[in-house]
């Protein structure tokens, strides 16, 4: 199974399944793990255009000190130095990113940058 967020923050799960034997399956699954997650997103994104007649997710806004947040990050500030930078604790700087990454439908801190850099919202 392959977790998936959609643009909107939906939640999916990918299945595939094989007649192999779990030793058999397990192999192939570690050698096409890679085109397994793109397969996903690609019947995700699909289903998405089916639903909405469009796979275009509107571009959100982040607040200030979201964005602030998300910037450290993309400039390679560790969460501890971009915490003493932006004058906040980390528990802070965490829930920030966190918020950032549900805006964005971000599976993790990574992708909310990239997604972030990807829609314009970060200048680096």
């Amino acid at each position: 199974m392959v977790p998936i967020r959609g643009p909107s923050g939906q939640f999916a799960l990918f299945t595939v399944s094989s007649r192999d034997d779990d030793e058999a399956w397990a192999a192939y699954t570690e050698e096409r793990s890679r085109a397994l997650i793109l397969a996903s997103h690609y019947v995700n994104q699909k289903a998405l255009e089916i639903e909405r007649g469009t796979d275009h997710a509107d571009i959100v806004s982040l607040s200030p000190r979201e964005t602030d947040a998300l910037t450290m990050l993309a400039l390679g500030y560790s969460r501890a130095q971009a915490s003493d930078a932006l004058s906040i604790s980390e528990h802070t700087l965490r829930v920030y990113i966190e918020s950032a990454r549900f805006k964005l439908a971000a599976m993790n801190t990574t992708h909310a940058v990239a997604r972030a850099l990807n829609q314009g919202i970060l200048r680096i």
